[in-house]
């Protein structure tokens, strides 16, 4: 049988920008990569890893399509290009940031690239329903990973002292980075537990959680790019719904009177409502709709008897 070419051996002819971006988006569509941390189509990955790679503006494309590249640039470019297509490794874990946002934060094997729902509705500080964002004063992050979600709390609510919450001691290294990054190591406290079980004693204004959520089914069918990512933070049991079973659970004794819970649950609402039908969850509206997010009050959960 005739060995198909390997077109990575035969790049020279590509001289400008325009031509590896366009080489990078018949690679990217050849192979059919997945996309879905960070963008969500191969000319956008493309351009944005060419970009990257060149040193380059992310969003100034155009002035540039035309520049011819030195051989060394070249290399580089033919190189990342290459291990986005031959090992389906995430364009974070190749360039090493993530961005939510104006927040480019620092990322790597060790855990999930960042892409929360929660991040959209922390920019505009939870309004309505934080009336007053100066009156938060304590709040923590659960299941922090890269420490994204604190930090997006530490800018929103410029009163709070938050706490960092997560079971991997590799996650917390890479959430450190990111806090010193941005220089709140006094505001943000970063604790290693297993959800809130070493929390004891500990009460906040406001709970923030993008736990793991996948079910057992759907960790099964998996891209390739999905499974380079820790596995300790997507997969919740059979249902998808360990984690916040959990959470739900011990909310109650670590939320002031008044606090809230937002949550993020990615396809689960159905299974979550059947599951606690006694919860009057409001499903908080974000670019995806209004079925990933979900906000519980304090009183609420205490009500519930859970």
């Amino acid at each position: 049988m005739k060995k198909t070419p390997d077109p990575f051996k035969d790049t020279e002819s590509l001289i400008t920008v325009r031509d590896w971006l366009r080489f990078a988006v018949s690679r990217f569509n050849e192979a059919g990569l997945f996309f879905g941390h960070g963008s969500d189509n191969a000319f956008d990955e493309a351009a944005y890893l060419i970009l990257h790679t060149l040193h380059l503006p992310l969003d100034r494309l155009e002035p540039f399509l035309d520049a011819s590249l030195t051989h060394g640039e070249a290399d580089a470019l033919k190189n990342i290009i290459e291990r986005r297509v031959k090992e389906r490794v995430p364009a974070a874990y190749l360039t090493h940031e993530a961005w939510l946002g104006e927040y480019r934060f620092y990322v790597d094997e060790r855990v999930i690239v960042p892409r929360s729902f929660i991040a959209e509705l922390l920019r505009e500080r939870l309004a309505p329903w934080v009336a007053d964002p100066e009156a938060v004063h304590a709040a923590v992050d659960v299941c922090t990973g890269s420490g994204c979600l604190a930090i997006l709390m530490a800018h929103a609510f410029p009163h709070a002292e938050i706490d960092a919450v997560d079971i991997s001691k590799d996650a917390l290294a890479v959430a450190k980075k990111n806090v010193e990054d941005y220089g709140l190591q006094n505001r943000v406290r970063l604790i290693q537990s297993d959800l809130m079980k070493k929390l004891k004693g500990r009460t906040y204004d406001l709970i923030v959680t993008n736990p793991p959520y996948v079910n057992a089914p759907s960790m099964a069918e998996l891209p390739e790019e999905y499974r380079r990512e820790p596995e300790l933070a997507l997969a919740s049991g059979k249902d998808g719904l360990e984690h916040i079973r959990r959470i739900l659970a011990d909310a109650p004794k670590h939320l002031n009177a008044g606090g809230l819970l937002i949550a993020e649950i990615g396809h689960n609402r159905d299974a979550l409502e059947a599951a606690f039908p006694q919860l009057p969850f409001v499903w908080l509206e974000t670019s995806g709709g209004d079925e990933y997010v979900f906000l519980l009050h304090h009183e609420d959960l205490i009500r519930s008897g859970l």
